[in-house]
């Protein structure tokens, strides 16, 4: 793997020169823009402090770049990331939270060392846009408070959201619209623009301006150290370890979420960027920067897509470009750390509600609502509900589960199509081949041929009703278990026992050979076996 990851480097920076160093060092500056607001706004929402999500972009942009298994990746805290932490924030604490990332860093470092980078293969496409839009919808409701500077109480977003009815919701007009200016500036600004300078950046700047000028009376971001060391850090000399076993389910929450979000993002930029993309190597860089953060006082990190596809578009040659986008958010965390302090939190809480909205994969949604693929919309409901009323891990169990359901569903699923054939018809080609039976039936079985349906298989035959030869065509069968081979042998000595001829025909190699090995030439003689319906017909 270190030969590997040493030989992807090299390739990396084979012909590097001064004009990549540059292309390298605009696209991070163009990055840093982008995610400046993000990590304000995501540490923020998170239930930690902005200067954590700042931590977290600076910390995890230089050392998951470096050990990236891409050149493009651009790493730090994100909006799914902070929907899991609110809840793991109000029951254990910023302590608590430290603890979990440490322990979800290096479950990703395992992961990756045992190659097991191909998992998120296993997840249907319907399951991820339901999770991505259950978590959207977790962001949007999080920001409540912030956007309409109102109070609510509770662990989850659900919770929260009940209690108003208790509590009230009577919203601070100013911050809304505050709140408003974002929304309206993100939707508002041209796509062109946006290339060049980020519309929440532009959003947020404005609003801060109007509401300095006005003199809103807003809740604030409040006083950002300027330190990659904070006094709230991870501290090993406290950590509590009965508490331990209670946070492991969490940290399993936080490792699959990195994991898939990181996967997903290499496997779309990889196309992007026409670039190929080392999964094991991009897990282990997940969890050698999750172990690290904490120290620091920062939250989880994960592979952005936001970031990295601006960081692709903006002309990045290599990993460097993630580590000047570190070192830019470093630079902003010392120089405009006095201004960030006093941004309105209903200005990044309007950041979050467009970035939530936009989070949705509209394209794919609308693909499977259009074209009524039942199975996939449920996936998609199924998970994206799981996933706001519990959480993650459990509802990518239950997506991936309910999808084998189905999958298991259409695989009982057999088909039979009979065809008659008049003997007297035939034309051969052999004038020694003669026919001296009245007629032969053709029954084209499609689907998979197991223990599940092999009585539906006999239903089925049982309404053919040939006159001398019946001819099974396998060739839609692509598979058949034990089970399967011994009712289709009870089925043909049925066949045998009414003085009906059985010839099969169309059959694969593995479908031959399990047959074979239920002794299936005690049956059928290996003359009657052939490789399609008209070399049977000859017979």
């Amino acid at each position: 793997m270190i030969k590997r990851f040493a030989a992807r480097l090299k390739n990396e920076f084979k012909g590097y020169s001064a004009a990549s160093l540059g292309k390298d060092l605009m696209a991070g500056i163009t990055v840093a823009a982008v995610a400046l607001p993000l990590a304000l706004a995501f540490g923020v929402s998170s239930g930690a402090d902005a200067a954590a999500g700042l931590i977290t972009a600076i910390i995890g942009g230089i050392v998951i770049s470096a050990l990236s298994g891409a050149s493009f990746q651009i790493s730090g805290p994100t909006g799914a990331m902070t929907a899991v932490l609110i809840t793991i924030v109000s029951k254990y604490q910023l302590q608590g939270v430290f603890i979990v990332s440490l322990m979800a860093g290096i479950m990703l470092l395992i992961a990756g060392i045992c190659k097991l980078g191909k998992i998120i293969s296993i997840i249907p496409m319907p399951v991820i846009t339901g999770f991505t839009s259950g978590i959207a919808i977790i962001i949007a409701l999080g920001q409540i408070d912030n956007f309409f500077g109102t109070h609510s109480e509770g662990e989850s977003a659900i919770q929260k959201l009940i209690s108003y009815g208790e509590l009230g919701f009577s919203p601070n007009w100013q911050a809304v619209i505050v709140g408003l200016i974002v929304v309206a500036v993100m939707i508002l600004w041209p796509k062109k623009w946006n290339a060049k300078v980020p519309s929440s950046l532009i959003g947020i700047i404005v609003a801060a301006i109007i509401s300095s000028l006005a003199g809103f009376e807003v809740a604030q971001v409040g006083a950002i150290p300027r330190t990659l060391f904070p006094e709230t850090r991870l501290d090993l000399t406290a950590i509590d370890f009965s508490a331990i076993p209670s946070l492991i389910s969490p940290a399993i929450t936080i490792a699959a979420l990195g994991m898939i979000e990181s996967l997903l993002c290499g496997a779309s930029a990889s196309r992007m960027k026409d670039e190929s993309f080392d999964a094991d190597q991009e897990l282990i860089a997940q969890g050698v920067g999750n172990i690290l953060i904490p120290f620091f006082g920062g939250v989880p990190a994960t592979a952005a897509i936001a970031r990295t596809s601006v960081a692709i578009k903006a002309g990045c040659q290599t990993r460097l470009t993630g580590i000047f986008h570190a070192v830019g958010l470093l630079l902003s965390m010392f120089l405009l750390g006095g201004i960030m302090s006093k941004l309105p939190l209903s200005a990044l809480a309007g950041v979050l509600m467009v970035t939530a909205w936009r989070m949705n994969e509209w394209h794919s949604i609308k693909y499977i609502f259009k074209n009524k693929f039942v199975s996939a919309i449920l996936q998609f409901i199924i998970t994206m509900v799981c996933t706001v009323l519990f959480d993650l891990t459990i509802a990518i169990v239950i997506g991936v589960a309910f999808a084998m359901i189905l999958f298991i569903k259409s695989c009982i699923t057999i088909n039979v199509s009979t065809s008659k054939v008049e003997n007297s018809k035939l034309t051969y080609s052999d004038s020694d081949v003669e026919s001296s039976n009245k007629g032969t039936t053709v029954a084209y079985i499609t689907g998979m041929l197991f223990f599940a349906n092999i009585d539906r298989l006999k239903e089925l035959l049982n309404e053919v009703h040939p006159e001398d030869t019946l001819i099974l065509s396998m060739r839609g069968v692509a598979g058949l278990d034990m089970g399967g081979a011994k009712g289709l042998i009870e089925i043909i000595e049925d066949y045998r026992k009414e003085n009906t001829q059985v010839l099969l025909c169309g059959l694969n190699d593995k479908v031959k050979e399990t047959l074979l090995r239920t002794d299936v030439d005690n049956t059928v003689d290996e003359n009657c076996i052939f490789w399609s319906v008209d070399r049977a017909l000859l017979r």
